[in-house]
Order: structure tokens, then sequence, then C-alpha cells
């Protein structure tokens, strides 16, 4: 996973136009990533340098991403978006463009973006296996939970789950990336760098929406004072 997920511990309760159902979660995904405007221009420096490569070479590739790159994040700064995720976006461009240019391949482009998903996977699955799972611990005070989560059963439940959910979709992604990278399909690169930007932001929307509902179940059942 490629993007940045933007959701930052701001709240300490829910409010009330926050996800609370899957459609809801994938529908804040989408808004989360920007949009189809917001991915169709952080797809476009990838696009444009498969594009270049397929019609003049690798040479052709560097010219097109060096214009695609900045201008897009420019886009992004005219759309408001944070500055830190189109920084992020410009520097990912650019040490994507330097592996290829060590590698002498096109492929070197998609080399950091196909092992990225495999350290993911064994952070998110290492940190349920030691009772600390990472969607709890980025996610809770977002969701509104309290700061000793890791003593609720149903807290940890949920961000045991997640954990291991999001384990596996980056091992899935990893294990996708590499079959074409070995293969050197660069445009089926392309595309799976472009359909997983909502990914992350999906995985923590829902992540969110399953520990509010948690906490007012375990709210709920506490006794009065």
């Amino acid at each position: 996973m490629t993007n940045e997920t933007a959701l930052s511990p701001q709240r300490e309760r829910p409010a009330e136009n926050e996800p609370v159902s899957l459609a809801d979660a994938l529908r804040h995904a989408l808004e989360r990533s920007g949009g189809r405007v917001g991915i169709a221009v952080a797809a476009a420096p990838t696009v444009a340098f498969v594009i270049a490569n397929a019609v003049g070479g690798l040479t052709w590739a560097f010219i097109a991403l060096a214009v695609a790159a900045p201008a897009a994040f420019g886009v992004r700064l005219a759309r408001r978006e944070s500055l830190r995720e189109a920084v992020i976006g410009l520097v990912i461009a650019a040490v994507c463009a330097l592996v290829a240019a060590l590698t002498g391949e096109a492929r070197g482009f998609f080399l950091v973006p196909t092992l990225l998903p495999a350290g993911w996977a064994l952070v998110f699955a290492g940190s349920a296996l030691i009772g600390r799972p990472a969607t709890g611990i980025v996610l809770n005070r977002l969701a509104g939970g309290p700061r000793d989560w890791r003593r609720n059963v149903a807290l940890r439940r949920v961000y045991g789950a997640t954990s291991w959910v999001a384990a596996g979709v980056c091992f899935v992604n990893f294990v996708v990336r590499v079959a074409l990278y070995l293969t050197e399909q660069l445009a089926a690169l392309a595309v799976v760098e472009v359909a997983v930007i909502p990914v992350p932001f999906a995985l923590a929307a829902f992540t969110v929406a399953a520990a509010r509902r948690a906490i007012r179940r375990s709210d709920a059942a506490a006794p009065a004072a």
C-alpha cells in the first residue's frame, strides 16, 4: 500500500458524520483518497511513465515523469490537499525513477512499491502477534477509545482482527506485484498501483467504524454509576 493514510487522531469521541457501516467506510475511503480526480492525479506520474516507456523507451519515460510528477504536485496544491502528502508523492516518484535509472530497466520504477507491502505485512502481523495491534495504536484515539484499550476485550479483538486483515491485504498485494514484476507486466503494475490507493483509507475507516460499535456496546453494557 503506497498511499499514506491521512487519518490523524483529533477527536476523542466520534462525530455523527463518521462512517458507521461498510458502505459508509468505502465512500469515506474514496473521499479521503481525493475522489476520482484525486486518484487520477496521484496516478498520473506512474501512468505517464508506463505509457512513455511503451512508446519511446526508458529515456522518454523519464522525461514524461519529469513533467507529470511536478504537474501532479501543483494540482494537489491547487486542490488544497495536504502539503505533506503532495511532497511524499513527489519524493516517491523521484525514488522510483532513481531505482529505474540505477537498474537500467523500466520495471525498476516499480521495485520499491513492490517490496513495501511485504514490510507492511510484517509490521501488521508482528504487532498483532505481540498483542499491540498496529491499527489500535494508530486509530484508537480517532475511534474515541480509552487509553487502556488493550484491557478492553472487544476493542482488542477488533484491532487484532483488522491488523491481521491489513497484513493479509498487504501480503496479497506483495505477491501480485512480485508476479507482475518478474514477468515485466508494467501496465498491470500501474493498474495495481492505482487500484490500491483507496485501500488504506478503506481499512482505516472500517476499523474506526468497528471500534466505535464495540465502544458503544461496551458503554451500553457498563453499569450505571
